[in-house]
This record gives C-alpha cells, structure tokens and sequence, in this order.
C-alpha cells in the first residue's frame, strides 16, 4: 500500500495548527466561565469592596461572563468595559510581574490610577503593595507573553 504525500499533507497541517492551540488560554481568567468568581468589577470603583454580583445582571467581555449587583453596574460596564475589566485579564497582578498566570481571589485586589489589579490571595497581595509601580511596570512589560501561557 503507497500513500501519497499529497493525501496526508491537509490531515497533518490540521493536527499541526489543533496543538498550537491547545494549552492557551482565553483573555479573561474566569471560573466555570465566569469573571472574578462572580464578583461585580464596577463595586471596586463605587463601593471600594468586592461585591458579589448576580447572574440577573450580566455582560460578556472577551469571551467571559461578569457577573453585577445592580442594573446600573452592568450598563457602566457595558459602556467603558476596558475600564472597569481587571488588569491583566484578571489573572494575579504580582504573578504577571513575576512572568507567569496565577488565578486570583476576588478579595485581594487594589485600585491603582483609576485601574483594577487582582492578586492570588492576601499575602500575594500583602508583597504586591510593598513596591505597586515596580510591580506593574514589570506586569505591563511580560503581559504580552504571559497572556499567552496556558492556564494555571
């Protein structure tokens, strides 16, 4: 039995372009497919807390469902979402600034310059406030490869 090179070339440039796309992720840490664990990202800016949000009031960003407390957060989200989205996709903050993805808890966060940074739990977010611009000039610098990296 031959088999021509012709035949298989499609099969293998196929299989070759389904691994390159296995293991990355999407742009927005979420979990079961929701953003911040549920927790409305326009409370950070107006409460100054983490509030939870409801599936009642909900938005899609990026590919990822955010979850608000109220009418109103959900339509000031839908209207700025690049503003009240979290930095770095919501992926940790410190761990960006380190060179690579870690999940984060919806408590430990900061508003820096009018921007939302998460962080993997509360020590993480104990040393992130211990030197916050060297931390994202760094995080700002390595989120063009670590966007990239596969989910933690």
């Amino acid at each position: 039995m031959t088999i021509s090179l012709r035949a298989i070339l499609p099969l293998a440039a196929a299989l070759t372009l389904s691994f390159v796309s296995v293991g990355y992720s999407a742009e927005i840490f979420t979990t079961n497919g929701v953003a911040i664990n549920g927790y409305d990202p326009v409370a950070y800016f107006t409460d100054h807390k983490p509030v939870k949000g409801s599936d009642k009031y909900k938005a899609t960003y990026e590919g990822a469902t955010f979850h608000f407390a109220s009418a109103s957060h959900r339509d000031a989200f839908t209207a700025n979402p690049g503003h009240f989205a979290p930095q770095y996709g919501g992926y940790c903050a410190f761990g960006t600034a380190q060179g690579y993805k870690a999940s984060t808890e919806p408590q430990a966060f900061t508003v820096v310059d009018n921007k939302l940074y998460l962080n993997y739990n509360d020590s993480v977010l104990k040393t992130w406030r211990e030197d916050v611009s060297g931390y994202i000039k760094k995080a700002d610098a390595n989120w063009g490869k670590v966007r990239v990296q596969p989910d933690p």
